[in-house]
């Protein structure tokens, strides 16, 4: 049960249409007629794609006791893949080139034999790959919380995103819309009655220009993700690493374990280094000085009083390996503990969209050019600090 035990990852995506009045048998039969292993959906790939119950990735089965918990709906996405395997098919290979070519009197293969025996060892294995033997099966996680209506897909790749979205869109109706930082910004900025850039990214150092190698010019603002990292680090650096949010609550925030940068320019590579203070080391800063932005970043999180470690990724605002509170003494039953899990993956969701949100309030207002400038002058003192 992906999100209801040890560590969570996973990227966001909201549902088109109107979120079912309740989850329940509905919902459920729609995921048996898309079970995996049996009406899944197959690509030219030979990769096929189904749902599974969530226990395992043997598991085949669908319940309101087990699928249905805290007003979401849980289940996993089972992707199915034969893979060959290249040593076998290899020694098939030569096998039957062996048998066609054995009264050759110049002692070798002809390029007919080859070919022939190439196909023969390749049909060879197909057929034994038809009782499953060589097939992987690979489960991810899906939480779809009726009250927000969005979905949490456990994965922080989006390799898989394709095979998701178009399944879930075959089973429920629904489509779904992936929301990185552009698009999560397009749809806070409605709420804060602000404008999303349409510009380049900002120029933090002097010389750096303004565009983001990894972010496709004309689609969402993706940048805004790089920019809310270094944001962050920025604040952190100075000390302020409490942020009053819009809630009247306050998040506390500290960089730690990791942190990934990359040239924008895509000129000077990249790089990722492991720290419990990965911002506090020179080599951290010396990167974001020659104009390096952050990619991902491990946080540390605390709001009311409940603490989460994870990793943020800048672009599609991934979750990886979030750890989160402790389950509270008084939760004891079964029961009680799937519902209160719920509860901590939504409070979890609530404390990172209003950080998110009180950056966009800076960077889509007028504050911004002041709040730049800030950045800019606290890069500056960093690099005379180094010299």
């Amino acid at each position: 049960m992906g999100f209801f035990n040890g560590r969570v990852s996973f990227l966001r995506f909201a549902v088109g249409g109107e979120a079912p009045s309740l989850f329940g048998d509905e919902q459920l039969d729609k995921l048996r007629e898309h079970v995996a292993g049996r009406q899944t959906l197959e690509t030219s790939d030979g990769i096929e794609a189904g749902w599974s119950g969530g226990k395992s990735v043997l598991d085949t089965t669908f319940d309101l006791a087990k699928n249905v918990i805290n007003d979401t709906l849980h289940f996993d996405l089972r992707v199915d893949t034969d893979k060959l395997p290249g040593d076998l098919l290899k020694a098939y290979y030569e096998a039957d080139l062996a048998a066609l070519s054995k009264d050759n009197k110049s002692g070798f293969a002809s390029a007919k034999q080859k070919r022939e025996a190439k196909e023969s060892a390749h049909n060879r294995l197909k057929a034994e790959a038809k009782d499953g033997r060589f097939r992987r099966r690979k489960c991810t996680p899906v939480l779809w919380d009726r009250a927000a209506n969005e979905v949490l897909f456990g994965a922080t790749s989006t390799s898989q995103v394709d095979k998701f979205t178009e399944l879930f869109t075959r089973t429920f109706g629904h489509p779904l819309e992936l929301l990185t930082a552009g698009r999560h910004a397009e749809r806070t900025a409605v709420t804060l009655k602000l404008a999303v850039p349409t510009e380049d990214a900002s120029s933090f150092v002097p010389g750096a220009g303004g565009e983001v190698a990894w972010v496709a010019g004309g689609g969402a603002a993706d940048f805004l993700g790089n920019e809310y990292l270094l944001w962050l680090w920025f604040l952190s650096d100075l000390g302020t690493d409490t942020v009053m949010l819009s809630d009247g609550s306050d998040a506390t925030l500290m960089p730690a374990r990791t942190l990934s940068l990359d040239c924008p320019r895509g000129v000077t590579g990249s790089g990722t280094l492991a720290s419990e203070g990965p911002t506090r080391l020179p080599e951290a800063r010396r990167a974001v000085q020659a104009g390096k932005l952050p990619r991902k970043m491990g946080l540390t999180l605390v709001r009311h009083d409940q603490q989460y470690e994870l990793t943020l990724h800048a672009e599609t605002l991934a979750v990886g390996s979030a750890k989160l509170p402790a389950m509270p003494d008084e939760v004891t039953e079964a029961r009680a503990k799937l519902d209160e899990r719920a509860n901590q993956v939504r409070e979890l969701v609530e404390t990172l969209d209003l950080l998110y949100a009180q950056f966009l309030a800076v960077r889509l207002s007028p504050k911004w050019v002041g709040e730049l400038a800030r950045i800019q002058g606290w890069l500056a003192r960093g690099e005379q600090r180094a010299a």
